[in-house]
Order: C-alpha cells, then structure tokens, then sequence
C-alpha cells in the first residue's frame, strides 16, 4: 500500500498532498473533542502498536506479503479524528527514518491510509454498531469487516489516484487486478488482527473502546470478568 517516489506525476503529488493536509488539519481540529483522560494516552498506544506492527510483513501469496494498515483498528479504538492523526505520524515518521514510503508520496499514502481507510473503517463500524454492542463476538465481527473493507477501499484510492496521473508505466487495469486481488488477501490478514487486538482491549478495558461508549454497562462488560 505505501507508494513510492514516481508512481504518480508530480502535479497529482502535489494536488494529494494539499488534500492530506486540509484532511489532517480538519482532523486535528475535530480531534480536541475526543481527546480526554482516556483517549490521549490509548491514542499514543495505539500509535506505536500500529507502528510496529507495521513493520511486520506476513506472506499472502509466493513473492507477495502485506502489512497492518491499521485505519479500523484506530477508528474503533480512539475515533477517526484522533485516529487519522495517529496513522499519519506512523506514516510521516516511516518516510522520513524508514524510506517506507516516498517523500513525494506521503500526500497520498495519508490519502489512502490515515484519510480514506480511517473513515471508512469507522463507516463501516458505525454501521454494525448495534452488532458490535451486542458482545465479544459481535465486536470482533465488526472490527473483522471493517478491517477487510477498509484495506480494499483503500486500495481502490490508490487506483483512482494512479488512474489520475500515474507515471508507473503499467496501465490502471493491471494496477486495479493487483491491487484489488492482493488487498482482498491483505484485507483478510487485516481483519483477523483487528479483530484481535480490539477483542484483547474489550476484554480487559471495554471503556476504552471508542465504538462502545454510549452502550448500556451490561452489553459493554459482557464476556469480561467480573
């Protein structure tokens, strides 16, 4: 998912670039109101678990591997505000120290993972929300689907952003098969790792989900010891 320098052509770099940082200044903006004794510090903890899971590449077909991208994960966890934040230091931060991703791409690589996959992890949760209220299984379902949409549609950004003004040499249908076949894999990989982490976290600290809050005290501590 992270692109690379000269993928795309330098006025649609650019053109992103400007789109991530309006997108992160309407969410740093947002972001205040989330922000409390909880979330700040499960928002840096959140930060460096997806930082460093995503520097853990696992195997989905022979020559190909993915990654975490994390944007349902945060959503679930701290909100897409303050999770839009998160994704996009992890990305400033692998660019600039990591070469993970190119300096020219970091515009769109926030675009697609720390913009379009954040929002519509949380779409999708808030979706399934009453799902999610009902117990550990219906958490960790949602988080599961949400976690798979949101890496195929974030890959589907990619697309369009390559179909814009992409300077790869390969044409935009063999850049949407790759793509939207190895993601629907990643996604799969995505999903179970959400689903994990946000069931771990339920478990043990159901307050600190930010999907959860607002549900009943019963259905928030259910499956959890008492």
């Amino acid at each position: 998912m992270h692109m690379s320098d000269g993928l795309v052509n330098a006025p649609t770099a650019v053109g992103f670039g400007l789109v991530a940082l309006v997108g992160l200044a309407i969410a740093l903006h947002r972001a205040r109101v989330d922000l409390d004794d909880r979330t700040a510090p499960m928002a840096g903890l959140v930060t460096a678990f997806v930082f460093a899971v995503q520097m853990i590449n696992f195997p989905i077909l022979p020559g190909a591997s993915g990654h975490l991208l994390g944007g349902a994960l945060v959503a679930i966890l701290v909100g897409p505000w303050v999770g839009s934040l998160c994704i996009a230091i992890v990305l400033v931060v692998q660019a600039l120290l990591f070469a993970d991703g190119g300096l020219t791409a970091l515009g769109t690589n926030i675009v697609n993972m720390a913009l379009v996959g954040v929002f519509v992890g949380h779409a999708v949760a808030t979706a399934l929300r009453p799902l999610a209220r009902r117990g550990r299984a219906g958490l960790v379902t949602t988080a599961f689907v949400a976690a798979l949409v949101n890496t195929v549609v974030a890959a589907l950004a990619f697309v369009l952003e390559y179909a814009i003004g992409g300077a790869g040499g390969a044409s935009v249908g063999t850049v949407a098969a790759l793509m939207l076949g190895l993601h629907v894999l990643i996604g799969i990989g995505e999903g179970v790792i959400t689903a994990a982490t946000v069931g771990a976290v339920a478990a043990v600290r159901p307050d600190l989900v930010y999907l959860l809050r607002g549900a009943p005290a019963p259905l928030e501590v259910r499956g959890t010891p008492s």
